[in-house]
């Protein structure tokens, strides 16, 4: 499959639209300076494009397996997660007082955009790595800060996430996984998990748990569940992998895609652990790596969809079929205007969501490095949009992709469905982008909807400043703007549910009103004439009207949807 990381346009983007300079502006971040971060970038994409892309067909169809209890991975992967191990990819923006390199996040999610793009399976171990990474730095006391997370960050040790059981998906709180104290600063943990990716490996030497469990006197719900880290062997005195622990992978899932990528069933039976933060605090910290995923996710998503378009983009150029009437067509089947919507729509879409996602991590890099509180609140109402958006993006473009293939798209052989097939499942986890959408119109609305109102007012700003130079574009992104403020203030005044039964579409809104924000600054920074202000009038004129359905629809409130009754819905 056809795959070149898309270093030039991450670039622009941290350069003229998101503005990651004034992160290597603090203090805390000094060392990412320009040539460093294009350093970074192109090193990467020469990584995934020789040494990842090249493992994506082959992990859908050389699954990894369980045998004798053991996971062995596809062919091929642990000699290019040596590559990645070795290079440092992981620690990116790890502390590095434990062997991270400690660059602005930012910089480690664009890798991941580039690595989910090249080889979505094999990308995810990392990924949890670095979620794991993020929470016990922290929650982590200093002990397992030391033996930990100069492992996690080698790569020479993976970590994983532990929340979902049989009867607990969504609903953590039913989380029935229990851990008693062994006496001597360890726990007991047993229960079942499912749906943990990468719960085991043949390249890394240990497997670490982060897994949510009960305390004998946990109370009901979150508010009693704590958080416990639970290796698959337990380190000995100098701190390597010891007697194997009293956990193992019952089975692999059999799931639609991301074949590569083993995902376990894990079984606890009073396993030595170790608590991660306090008793009864477990949520917390689990949040911290969730809320990390999240972002990553969307940025998996928006890379898939990357893959998606390149390889749809390649057939498209070569593919004879049919004739048009268009001057100095290429005689290929790109000379077609539906064809040509397809392929513009993927590329405008692509663009928005990157954007959305790079600009939440500027603004959590920010955060971090200076305690701006509005940045910190900026990030926080742009995480479930870059995941839910993201990743709807990813299924969309996918998806699109198998149409411009034709009747080649539904053959396996040509490999379009595979990205759809792997991308599905990250509109799921993590939250699924309903919960994401919830979460947006809820608890990111809890200050009176004053961080939506600041974005909002940028937007605004943006499009007056490029007025002069784009009228009519920049008019359109200063109404939409200002219509989705009235529909938020609307929305902060209605009852919960009412909330919930639009939050879907009002995300959905959001992300057009972001995008054609995105895609105005991309404009501008080249003067409103070349490709991407085509492209950024492609969005606005085509895309961007979406979100007057899309807030009409969300205003619309709970009633309707109750109006059939499950026997109605059954007839």
């Amino acid at each position: 499959m056809p795959y070149r990381s898309p270093v030039g346009d991450i670039k622009f983007i941290f350069d003229h639209v998101v503005g990651l300079a004034r992160v290597g502006e603090t203090e805390h971040y000094a060392e990412a300076t320009g040539d460093v971060v294009d350093a970074i970038l192109t090193e990467a994409g020469r990584l995934c494009d020789e040494v990842m892309a090249p493992l994506q067909r082959n992990g859908d169809l050389t699954p990894a397996r369980l045998e004798n209890g053991v996971v062995r991975s596809s062919p091929g992967f642990a000699e290019a997660f040596g590559q990645i191990s070795e290079g440092g990819w992981i620690g990116i923006s790890a502390d590095p007082e434990y062997g991270g390199m400690g660059l602005p996040g930012a910089l480690s999610m664009a890798v991941s955009d580039m690595m989910s793009g090249a080889c979505l399976a094999l990308q995810l171990n990392p990924l949890l790595t670095l979620g794991q990474i993020d929470a016990l730095e922290h929650h982590a006391d200093d002990a397992i800060k030391a033996l930990y997370l100069p492992k996690l960050i080698s790569g020479e040790w993976n970590g994983t996430m532990n929340l979902t059981e049989p009867q607990a998906g969504s609903d953590v709180g039913a989380v029935a996984s229990k851990a008693v104290d062994n006496g001597d600063g360890t726990y007991a943990v047993t229960g079942q998990k499912i749906f943990i990716s990468w719960g085991d490996s043949d390249f890394n030497s240990n497997t670490c748990h982060l897994v949510l469990a009960r305390l004998p006197d946990g109370a009901p719900g979150t508010r009693g569940i704590s958080l416990f880290m639970v290796p698959k062997f337990i380190p000995d005195e100098n701190g390597n992998p010891g007697v194997a622990n009293s956990l193992k992978v019952v089975s692999l899932e059999h799931k639609m895609g991301l074949h590569g990528s083993p995902t376990c069933v894990m079984q606890f039976d009073g396993a030595t652990g170790w608590m991660v933060g306090q008793p009864h605090k477990g949520m917390a910290a689990m949040f911290t790596m969730m809320n990390n995923a999240r972002l990553s996710v969307g940025l998996q998503g928006v890379g898939v969809a990357e893959g998606a378009y390149q390889h749809a983009l390649a057939y498209a150029l070569e593919r004879k079929q049919g004739q048009t009437s268009i001057e100095n067509g290429t005689g290929t089947i790109i000379d077609f205007a539906d064809v040509r919507r397809m392929l513009t729509t993927m590329k405008a879409e692509i663009f928005a969501a990157r954007a959305i996602a790079l600009d939440c991590a500027v603004a959590l890099d920010l955060g971090r490095a200076t305690g701006d509180a509005d940045q910190a609140a900026r990030a926080a109402l742009l995480t479930p949009i870059a995941k839910a958006y993201g990743t709807d993006v990813g299924c969309q473009v996918s998806e699109m992709g198998v149409q411009v293939f034709g009747g080649m798209g539904f053959i396996e052989e040509s490999g379009a469905a595979q990205y759809y097939r792997d991308v599905r499942v990250t509109a799921i986890y993590e939250g699924t982008n309903g919960i994401q959408a919830m979460d947006l119109v809820a608890r990111k609305m809890m200050d009176g909807g004053e961080a939506a109102f600041r974005l909002l007012q940028e937007v605004q700003d943006a499009a007056e400043d490029t007025r002069g130079m784009m009228p009519e574009l920049s008019k359109q992104v200063w109404v939409a703007a200002e219509t989705l403020r009235e529909a938020t203030e609307a929305l902060i005044g209605t009852e919960m549910n009412d909330r919930f039964a639009g939050a879907v579409p009002y995300l959905r809104a959001f992300a057009r009103v972001l995008g054609a924000h995105y895609h105005l600054r991309a404009a501008r920074a080249e003067g409103g004439k070349g490709p991407r202000s085509a492209l950024a009038e492609f969005h606005i004129r085509r895309l961007l009207p979406e979100h007057t359905a899309l807030l009409i629809h969300a205003a619309q409130g709970a009633a309707g949807l109750y109006a059939l009754s499950p026997e109605d819905l059954s007839a």
